[in-house]
């Protein structure tokens, strides 16, 4: 499978965090047509007992990724909003590094749904997880 590195986000796009992006402390850092990418560090905030980043916080990534990866229209006035069906998320490492960079795609859809995969990796190219989902557009609230 071949991964193509979403583009730096345009900064007309640049959306204010949503409340529960601040509590999680992540950062949508590239998006583009099909694809995104979310990054977060430091990982401290969201470690669990052994120390280590928490499944649910890898899992929010990972749909973030791939839901914005679903979203995307180029301009700030058509925002296109969308919500999780269903998501599988697969843990295969544990990231050696202070940075998660979470990767999403569009692998397909139609006018109401749309279907996504995503990986998610350590700032040295550890893969720790990987999901995919179905998603629901949304009209955007006012």
């Amino acid at each position: 499978m071949s991964w193509e590195a979403a583009p730096a986000i345009a900064p007309e796009l640049i959306e204010p965090p949503y409340p529960f992006q601040s509590l999680v402390g992540f950062e949508v850092t590239g998006w583009g047509e099909g694809c995104a990418r979310v990054e977060l560090a430091p990982l401290d905030a969201v470690e669990n007992r052994h120390g280590i980043p928490h499944g649910g916080a890898l899992s929010v990534l990972l749909d973030t990724a791939m839901g914005y990866a679903g979203s995307y229209t180029g301009d700030a006035g058509e925002k296109r909003m969308a919500m999780t069906l269903s998501m599988t998320v697969n843990f295969q490492g544990q990231a050696q590094g202070a940075r998660l960079i979470a990767e999403g795609r569009k692998t397909g859809g139609g006018r109401k749904t749309f279907f996504a995969e995503a990986r998610l990796s350590d700032e040295h190219g550890n893969l720790v997880a990987s999901a995919t989902g179905v998603f629901r557009y949304r009209t955007p609230q006012a």
